[in-house]
């Protein structure tokens, strides 16, 4: 069993990041204070911290003929989560970075995977593998 990992990042916006963590992504708020929100990141923990000069993206990497922010985050999905999930940012409109799509089709690590920004310009990705055992697959 995984243990679940703890991440602080940087907001520009406490209530722009609860609005995109916890409406749009459906993360459940823990404890907060006026300055950062714990958030329930698919049971991770996510501290969102009040920190308005952040630099953002600093770079991109090309990755099957896409460029991927750098840094990034996320998770690691189920296929029906991250279908259901990439079904309810369409819904709502959302701007991609990297439309959601199937990477590396029919080689060892094919994957789904999404990039998107928050608020504050921090990119996350989320990713699902139809099996699971190919996360590490060369």
């Amino acid at each position: 069993m995984l243990t679940p990992f703890h991440l602080a990042i940087p907001v520009h916006d406490l209530a722009a990041a609860r609005a995109f963590y916890g409406s749009l992504l459906g993360c459940g708020e823990g404890r907060s204070s006026d300055t950062w929100v714990d958030f329930d990141l698919y049971g991770h923990q996510l501290v969102a911290h009040l920190s308005p000069n952040s630099p953002g993206i600093t770079a991109r990497n090309a990755v099957d003929g896409h460029d991927v922010p750098v840094p990034h985050f996320g998770v690691v999905l189920t296929m029906p989560a991250w279908q259901s999930l990439a079904e309810r940012l369409r819904r709502a409109g959302t701007q991609f970075v990297i439309e959601p799509y199937i990477r590396f089709q029919g080689q060892p690590g094919e994957q789904a995977t999404l990039f998107l920004l928050d608020p504050s310009g921090n990119a996350l990705e989320f990713k699902a593998f139809a099996d699971m055992h190919q996360l590490f697959a060369k």
